[in-house]
């Protein structure tokens, strides 16, 4: 049964996934008696994304836990601002400052191993320029975000990859919801797709209560039960 003093948890996936990565997490907060929502993130760009995640939060009736992954971090340090979200976790992701692109924290590190396996694709723009999506080389997708996740699994997520326009990474953060909001944050201390230091300073910038854990970027899929411990910390923190 749903716990009626418990906040609804909406997952955001982030760039080059979409919600079916949060898909061997999702069993365990529902086994915990957790609501869960996990839409499908846009990823067009930081501002259109984070209004879309706002919409939705500001539709759930009561609190709310903002989960974000990777690029869906800085998704929810953007949409976390909403009034009924009461918390925010980070897994492996960015947690931008006000004003900050990803772009530039990211710049303030070495490259990881992402720079140099990513496509750059145009994509039609009704009425404008066309835009540029960003993906990853197929073949070096499992190496890169999934080294410790089902080979036959990291296979099917390098085809099945949901890019993300260039445009996103140079956008500013108009706030940073972990200001105001308690914050968790997951180092993925094995992470090939954003440089661990990245996510360390984020969350260190940011007070966050932090821990590490020994995985790939998909750390979701490799280690659910101690994402979904964290989340759960994170709802029993404001319950």
């Amino acid at each position: 049964m749903p716990r009626t003093d418990s906040p609804t948890v909406v997952l955001v996936h982030g760039a080059f996934a979409d919600a079916s990565s949060y898909a061997r997490v999702i069993p365990e907060l529902l086994a915990r008696g957790l609501e869960v929502v996990a839409p499908a993130v846009p990823n067009r760009s930081l501002l259109g994304d984070a209004a879309y995640i706002a919409s939705i939060v500001r539709r759930i009736p009561g609190p709310v836990v903002l989960v974000g992954h990777s690029y869906g971090g800085a998704v929810i340090t953007v949409a976390g601002v909403e009034d009924n979200v009461k918390a925010l976790v980070y897994l492996a992701g960015y947690a931008l400052q006000e004003g900050e692109s990803l772009g530039e924290l990211q710049g303030r590190f070495p490259d990881s191993d992402l720079a140099e396996a990513l496509v750059y694709s145009p994509f039609p723009v009704e009425g404008a320029e066309p835009g540029t999506d960003v993906s990853v080389q197929v073949d070096r997708f499992p190496a890169i975000f999934a080294a410790d996740v089902d080979p036959d699994l990291a296979a099917v997520l390098a085809v099945s990859q949901r890019p993300l326009a260039a445009q996103a990474f140079g956008e500013a953060a108009p706030a940073a919801a972990w200001k105001t909001k308690p914050s968790w944050g997951l180092v993925a201390t094995s992470d090939h797709t954003i440089n661990p230091e990245v996510e360390r300073y984020g969350y260190q910038r940011a007070g966050m209560t932090t821990v590490e854990v020994d995985s790939s970027h998909l750390v979701m899929l490799a280690h659910p039960e101690r994402v979904a411990e964290l989340i759960d910390e994170a709802v029993r923190a404001v319950r």
